[in-house]
């Protein structure tokens, strides 16, 4: 009788416990993972069921971190996401910059929802005052708060210009324009407090602006990357040439027109330094073609083909007319031709002119007399 009543109990113990732990499975496997999908909205469609369930659980348990902001007070960071970096990394600096609390469980979530994999790089204005799940939100929007504005080396203004209007920033071409040409105090003195123009310090490349910026904030930012492509000893260099930091630019401005192959640059700037020294104009077909503006039939801002009649254009620009640098720099120039000023060749050449062989080199000669035997029969 005393077995009998045993196992009962014991039936009813294991029944009690086999219950349970189907309550328990039901719970984890289901209740829980539809809680959750309510409280967060659906999974990561590729995430497998063993996956959406353990993720489910851990989100659960941390439910309070991931609607808790990090402060009750505080404002707008910037915040920047590198192209490269991993979900880990950024995680990672938003703790430190004090934007999320638990890395661990805003991990969590980006796994359970598929965005570790969609975060974009680029600039975020992100508040501490925000929960972990608006953060990740403003992470994975499409259109985070920069623009990535670039332009070319060799570009005048009014071809940067140009790109403002379809590039998402709130800019007028007139205004850019207006500003390069007219430029207010503040930013003159980043470059030299002479300035009379930023023509020629607009340093080509790709830049990461904010939507909001405008004109000088975007000029102030292309300047500074100017200053930071100065090498250290570019005064040195400058002294062995004898010319300023403007004069400088304005030849390389010149020569970033001119030299069609990069392994030219310093050879075509030791002839201009070397007409400088003669007391020689310097004869420039782009300084023509700066001075001409913009061609109406050619549709561009450098003629091509030039006449005979516009090397007669009345203009501080035409360096066939005029001694000397023109007044401002003719383009925005590139490194390798900023480089050519401050590295020249050493040479003799007066002249030079192109191939005739359509390679883009060209011919460098000493002697006038030279130069005119060159010429493309």
């Amino acid at each position: 009788m005393k077995d009998n009543n045993l196992k009962l109990i014991l039936g009813g113990i294991i029944l009690i416990i086999i219950l349970a732990f189907a309550i328990f499975v039901f719970i984890v496997a289901v209740f829980i993972p539809d809680i959750v999908e309510h409280m967060l909205g659906a999974p990561d469609p590729a995430m497998d069921n063993a996956s959406r369930i353990l993720y489910s659980t851990k989100l659960f348990l941390n439910r309070d971190l991931l609607f808790s902001p990090h402060s009750s007070s505080g404002s707008d960071r910037v915040f920047i996401i590198y192209p490269g970096k991993t979900a880990e990394e950024i995680v990672g600096d938003l703790s430190n910059a004090q934007l999320i609390k638990d890395p661990g469980t805003f991990t969590d979530y980006l796994v359970y929802k598929g965005v570790d994999r969609q975060l974009q790089a680029g600039t975020y204005l992100l508040n501490p005052m925000l929960n972990p799940i608006e953060i990740a939100a403003s992470l994975y929007d499409t259109t985070p708060a920069d623009i990535s504005f670039s332009f070319l080396a060799g570009w005048r203004t009014e071809e940067i210009s140009a790109l403002l209007p379809t590039s998402g920033l709130y800019i007028s071409a007139d205004d850019f324009i207006n500003l390069v040409k007219n430029p207010p105090q503040p930013l003159s003195d980043i470059i030299s407090p002479d300035l009379i123009s930023l023509e020629g310090y607009l340093f080509p490349g790709n830049y990461q602006v904010m939507k909001s910026a405008n004109a000088e904030e975007l000029t102030r930012q292309v300047l500074l990357n100017f200053i930071s492509q100065l090498p250290e000893n570019y005064e040195a260099s400058l002294n062995k040439t004898g010319l300023s930091l403007g004069d400088a630019i304005i030849l390389a401005s010149i020569i970033e027109k001119e030299a069609i192959l990069p392994e030219e640059a310093p050879i075509i700037a030791s002839v201009f330094i070397n007409r400088l020294n003669a007391n020689m104009p310097l004869q420039s077909d782009p300084t023509i073609q700066y001075a001409l503006s913009y061609s109406t039939d050619q549709k561009t801002w450098w003629k091509n083909p030039l006449t005979s009649e516009d090397f007669d254009i009345n203009s501080p620009f035409n360096t066939y007319l005029h001694l000397g640098l023109p007044p401002t720099p003719i383009c925005n120039p590139g490194k390798s031709s900023i480089m050519a000023i401050l590295e020249p060749a050493n040479t003799e050449y007066l002249f030079f002119r192109a191939a005739c062989d359509g390679s883009g080199r060209h011919i460098f000669n000493k002697t006038f007399e030279d130069h005119r035997s060159a010429a493309c029969k």
